[in-house]
């Protein structure tokens, strides 16, 4: 009887854990590969020990000092009787990147057999700690840690990050303070994209006019862009350390000194980030071509037909420079690979070059494609002779490369590229434009985008999958001019691609909830991150007689602020009523503030007056929808009413017929939305490209154009009953997102059920 007790207190006490699972008790991004939840906390005390049986930890030990004592008011003593926290080697880890953890109420006990596994276990305990151990106001008598087992390593060897110093500039500060973030959230690579048109960040002392010179620049129409905004926005404001006035001219920009980065790869290598330099080549260099006008085939640089003037790969000059520059970068950075770009080149001067067209009939060189071919090819021998790796954008692909050739696959509308490149023998890493382009304007559907991609694409064999090794999101910075709002347009997408690279499984609502307590993390760490979405409303309201404006805060700590002048809210505005009832067409502005006074953004919510919308008849109505399909592509949906349809389908729900396979397409859903009562309902369309949604005739969602996927919310007021029901969608080519969902009176938006169509 005492044993059957002892079982069933055990159950009690697991189900008991269970139910505090994942946001309160275990909150961490990226999820573990195995944790099993156990009962009671360990007290970290200034008393504790903390023993390093294996001095290969030393470092990781160090940080973990570095961390707690702070927080603690003393360095933990090294030996001790009382409660420890134990650094063990152990040698049956086999991932150099694995750890396993048990924290009990008397020990915590990290396992590794490598320093990065071990330093991958203390970001763990850092993510299990308070939150205030990342900004401690003053020593605290103890910090608690949940009891847990933990085993743990990685999904994928490739996790990174790619930040573009290059459109805008950063400081070593502020690129270490990345590295920190990184680190915290177990990324392994940080891609740092170092020239381009707008700019040359690094010092090469062969070529000192390419810090001198082609490291500054005056205002374009990029720098006009994010000024204009920030009139009302101070994180598009240009940083004034990085201007300066030169010749009579202002002058933006900036470069890292080799010492600097020499610096930074120590900083980064200390918490196992691996930066990978790139050198764009051979488009994507007008900064360069400025300063050493002999690299173009036309002796200046400039714009061709749709990219800027590329380098020359038909005059041995050019290879001199390049090899000269590739040197200085390869003995800086210690990484196995050197990345090159190759994107995006401008061939039309080559055509017209008679070096090139002499270099083509010698080398028997058939067209531009494999022309560009022949220069990586040359630079990736160079590369290959100092013990280095190639790695290229796909674009490459096209005129053909060698196996040994590492490519990151960026360009979502050539979805065989990836297959392609596997089957010709390269390694990939995936970084589509459609999810991983963190550049794109953040919205609703833009978490749980990238936590959806697909690392291994359809279409590969069980041979190749291990050529795929991993992904890396992307932050291309021509409008991104601050640290902030960088901070912005990573934050938190960065921790949903942390748990697609890290951890095998994907679980999104236990992620949504543990998101919830990062936020509280990256607030006190000072990370200008997005405020999660408010929701409970649509952008385009209506109201019969008035309507009661309810907004759940994500975060309790959060103050809603309003405006009904047009204005935007700002500190000081009136704080929304929990009901806020609106009896007259107006536009009330929303937007959340941290407790540091942080905005986020700011939802404009239109409300009109509407009479109730009388249905139509009903008899002799078919179910489903008629789909009309056009094989075209299309920048507005409108551009398809005049058109004869390609096909015609009759389609149970707004989707994408199977039989579509065209990269550019449009169609029109035409039919009836039978309605169960009377009441507002509210439609929330989410498209890639663009769509527009009509109900009884009435514009109900405009969220037409060419853009990655939105979704934008309206309203329309139903009586019970069948209404004219017309949707537009169409796609540009990169892959589509089609998703059309419905509430009402304020309910939980859902799938429309496919009984409510007719045609």
């Amino acid at each position: 009887m005492i044993r059957l007790y002892f079982l069933l207190f055990v159950l009690f006490s697991t189900a008991t854990i269970r139910a505090q699972d994942g946001a309160q008790r275990y909150p961490l991004i990226p999820y573990p590969t195995t944790l099993i939840p156990a009962s009671g906390q360990f007290a970290v005390t200034a008393q504790t020990a903390l023993i390093v049986q294996d001095n290969r930890f030393s470092g990781e030990a160090k940080q973990l000092q570095t961390l707690l004592e702070p927080a603690l008011g003393n360095r933990l003593p090294t030996t001790g009787t009382g409660s420890k926290i134990v650094l063990q080697h152990d040698a049956s880890i086999t991932n150099p990147e694995g750890y396993a953890l048990t924290i009990t109420p008397r020990q915590v006990t990290l396992k590794a057999s490598q320093p990065v596994g071990m330093f991958r276990a203390v970001q763990t305990i850092r993510q299990l700690l308070p939150v205030a151990i990342e900004k401690p106001e003053k020593p605290r008598a103890s910090l608690t840690l949940p009891a847990v087992q933990i085993q743990d390593q990685p999904a994928y060897a490739w996790r990174g990050m790619h930040l573009d110093v290059s459109r805008h500039f950063y400081s070593i500060d502020y690129l270490q303070r990345f590295i920190d973030r990184l680190a915290l959230y177990k990324f392994n690579k940080f891609h740092l994209h170092l020239t381009d048109d707008q700019g040359w960040r690094l010092e090469i002392k062969a070529y000192p006019k390419l810090t001198t010179e082609a490291a500054w620049r005056t205002f374009n129409n990029q720098d006009s862009v994010v000024l204009k905004r920030a009139v009302t926005n101070p994180d598009f404001d240009l940083p004034k350390q990085f201007i300066r006035q030169q010749n009579g001219q202002t002058q933006y920009g900036g470069f890292y000194t080799q010492t600097q980065m020499r610096d930074l790869i120590a900083y980064a290598a200390a918490r196992h980030v691996e930066i990978i330099p790139e050198i764009d080549m051979p488009g994507h260099l007008s900064a360069a071509i400025k300063a050493y006008p002999f690299l173009s085939c036309t002796g200046q640089p400039g714009m061709g037909k749709t990219f800027s003037v590329p380098i020359c790969p038909c005059n041995e000059p050019t290879y001199t420079f390049m090899e000269a520059v590739l040197s200085e970068v390869i003995a800086l950075f210690p990484s196995q690979y050197v990345h090159i770009g190759a994107d995006e080149v401008e061939k039309s001067t080559w055509s017209q070059s008679a070096a090139c067209q002499a270099l083509m009939k010698r080398e028997n060189i058939k067209n531009v494609e494999e022309l560009q071919s022949y220069f990586v090819h040359r630079i990736e021998t160079f590369v290959q002779s100092k013990g280095k790796k190639l790695m290229v954008w796909d674009d490459a692909l096209e005129g053909g490369l060698k196996p040994s050739t590492a490519v990151m696959y960026w360009r979502s509308w050539v979805k065989d590229a990836p297959v392609k490149a596997a089957q010709n023998g390269n390694d990939v890493v995936m970084t589509p434009v459609s999810n991983l382009y963190f550049d794109s304007p953040p919205g609703i559907q833009s978490v749980e985008n990238v936590y959806n991609i697909a690392v291994v694409p359809e279409g590969v064999t069980a041979g190749q999958v291990k050529q795929f090794l991993g992904a890396q999101a992307n932050i291309w910075t021509e409008y991104i001019p601050t640290e902030n709002r960088v901070d912005y347009m990573a934050m938190p997408r960065m921790t949903a691609l942390s748990e697609v690279v890290w951890t095998a499984k994907k679980d999104y609502p236990s992620y949504q909830k543990r998101l919830l307590q990062h936020f509280l993390r990256m607030e006190t760490m000072g990370i200008h991150y997005r405020l999660p979405d408010l929701t409970g409303f649509a952008e385009e309201n209506v109201f019969v007689d008035k309507a009661t404006l309810r907004i759940k805060k994500p975060l309790d700590s959060y103050i809603l602020r309003y405006t009904t002048d047009g204005k935007q809210p700002q500190a000081n505005s009136p704080k929304l009523p929990a009901d806020f009832v609106i009896s007259t067409p107006q536009t009330v502005n929303v937007a959340a503030f941290t407790p540091s006074g942080v905005r986020g953004d700011v939802y404009s919510l239109r409300y009109q007056q509407q009479a109730y919308a009388t249905p139509v008849s009903a008899a002799k109505l078919g179910p489903g929808l008629t789909c009309f399909y056009f094989k075209k592509q299309f920048k507005e949906t409108k551009l398809m009413n005049d058109l004869k349809a390609d096909s015609t389908y009759t389609i149970n729900n707004v989707v994408v017929p199977k039989s579509v396979t065209a990269p550019s397409f449009g169609i029109q859903f035409w039919g009836n939305l039978t309605v169960p009562e009377t009441g507002i309902y509210s439609f929330f369309y989410t498209c890639d490209d663009g769509g527009v949604l009509r109900i009884a005739d009435r514009l109900v969602v405009d969220n037409d154009g060419n853009h990655f996927p939105i979704e934008k919310s309206g309203q329309v007021a139903l009586q019970k009953g069948t209404h004219p029901f017309r949707a537009a969608f169409i796609e540009g080519g990169g892959g589509f997102t089609l998703k059309l969902k419905y509430s009402l009176n304020g309910s939980e938006p859902m799938a429309i059920p496919d009984s409510w169509f007719s045609h």
